[in-house]
């Protein structure tokens, strides 16, 4: 059985909008993946390390250990071996308290690549590989989390592609989810259980390929 690592934050936490519930292990996107996976006859285990307000590698003012940076090569250290890691993180980065474009935010994911492939795991055990997923841009913010976002609609522009750029300098592999789809009509930053659905079976596809 292969293990995978999603390493992330509230969109893969699976909050539902407007809300501070969850969404339940099959109905979100890791979830859905490993589901289908196994379907398609992959072993595969799902590891999820999804926080609330992570950023790439910066601190939340407000609330402690929202750096992604922080403890993240002891997580792959304690979770190996470990056959893919999926990154899925920058939405935070452009919260309201935050100057940070999609330049700033790209650089933070390089720096949490390298961390991953230099973390102490024991002899013999295989580095990750290493899938970087864009977040869907973010809308115009609303309901609870308008504040924390504002402005966070302008500031994320171009986060693919920057992304993308960095994945080809890392040797990592690159999915846009912006290409199957966007944040929540409710609230402009997260997902809705059918975009969950369709993240989830999306990267099913792309990490079935990926392990052969």
């Amino acid at each position: 059985m292969k293990q995978i690592l999603v390493y992330a934050d509230s969109l893969s936490w699976g909050i539902i909008p407007l809300t501070r519930q969850r969404y339940a292990f099959d109905q979100r996107w890791p979830g859905v993946m490993e589901a289908a996976l196994d379907n398609s006859g992959q072993q595969v285990r799902v590891i999820e390390d999804c926080l609330n307000g992570r950023r790439t590698v910066w601190d939340d003012p407000y609330k402690a250990g929202r750096n992604g940076l922080v403890g993240l090569a002891q997580k792959i250290e304690s979770h190996s071996p470990l056959e893919l890691v999926i990154l899925l993180l920058g939405t935070n980065d452009f919260q309201s308290m935050h100057q940070h474009n999609a330049w700033h935010s790209a650089q933070g994911i390089a720096v949490l690549v390298s961390a991953i492939r230099s973390a102490p795991i024991e002899p013999g055990m295989p580095i990750p590989r290493i899938l970087v997923v864009a977040p869907p841009a973010i809308r115009m913010p609303k309901g609870p989390v308008a504040p924390k976002f504002e402005g966070a609609e302008n500031k994320c522009a171009g986060l693919a592609a920057a992304l993308q750029k960095v994945c080809e300098e890392t040797g990592c592999m690159f999915f846009d989810s912006g290409t199957v789809i966007t944040t929540s009509e409710l609230d402009g930053v997260h997902l809705d259980g059918a975009q969950h659905l369709t993240l989830g079976n999306a990267l099913s596809r792309v990490v079935s390929s990926f392990l052969g």
